[in-house]
């Protein structure tokens, strides 16, 4: 099985980028590696010489992630890869990561599969394959198998879904048909991926051993920053799926007084 890994980058993930480069290269030294970047200028001086690299600039709103994944997944088709694992760039892979996946895919090749999720906190900043097992604790929000095991999603926990790590064979993801080109910036790109898979009858499947490491970076909650971005995410969301994501967020919004209810949907008022 001919595995593509997967990363979409920006010049501010420079160091995650280039840890994620050195553990891949210990667990993983025979896949198609693609980098899709998202600034608006091509990298310089950053790719790598084995490594596809790919250029997809912002658009009007903000970078365009599922663009790039879209783009990346293109690339790694055309290269031949038969099992496609995307792989956040502030992402570790664990030593058993590509072989869980491609196990599962093995078993289920018609699924959307979904990892573990570890998040190391500030002090933790492991450089190493061999580093990451102590330090695995997956995030209490989203199931967790033991190595060896899968199981599918119930419709319920479509919602779950992370895009932090997730792996597909290339059948899979046409039937999903990649993430909608409406979603720039901050939030819900997810979501709407998950949701597409499960209307158009697509399984997901949580993946036991198949685990990630999520390296630190600085976050605020709610995300200031990205307020506009979810209100405008929120609302091609909407559009197409009748309800509204990222509930927790808009509720702490409103409770701050940024945001109000107004007939279907959520505005801004400060």
């Amino acid at each position: 099985m001919t595995t593509a890994v997967l990363t979409v980058a920006s010049s501010g993930r420079r160091d995650h980028l280039a840890r994620q480069r050195r553990v891949l290269a210990e667990v993983a030294p025979d896949i198609v590696r693609v980098e899709a970047w998202l600034d608006a200028a091509p990298p310089a001086g950053i790719p790598d010489a084995d490594t596809l690299t790919l250029h997809v600039p912002p658009g009007p709103h903000g970078m365009r992630v599922g663009e790039g994944r879209n783009r990346a997944a293109e690339a790694a088709i055309a290269a031949g890869a038969d099992l496609l694992v995307f792989l956040d760039v502030d992402c570790l892979p664990g030593d058993g990561l590509l072989a869980a996946y491609r196990s599962a895919a093995a078993a289920h090749p018609d699924a959307l599969l979904s990892g573990a999720v570890t998040y190391l906190t500030s002090v933790q900043r492991p450089g190493r394959a061999a580093e990451l097992p102590p330090h695995t604790r997956p995030h209490r929000a989203r199931p967790s198998l033991t190595a060896g095991r899968t199981r599918p999603a119930t419709p319920a926990e479509y919602d779950l879904f992370w895009s932090l790590s997730f792996a597909t064979t290339p059948e899979a993801w046409a039937r999903i048909g990649g993430f909608h080109a409406g979603y720039e910036g901050y939030g819900a790109e997810d979501t709407d991926l998950a949701w597409t898979a499960r209307d158009r009858g697509v399984e997901m499947r949580w993946v036991g051993g198949a685990d990630a490491y999520h390296q630190w970076h600085p976050v605020s909650s709610p995300p200031w920053q990205h307020l506009d971005d979810i209100l405008r995410n929120g609302r091609t969301f909407a559009d197409r799926w009748g309800s509204w994501p990222m509930g927790g967020w808009l509720d702490a919004f409103a409770a701050a007084g940024a945001i109000e209810r107004r007939d279907d949907g959520w505005v801004r008022v400060r």
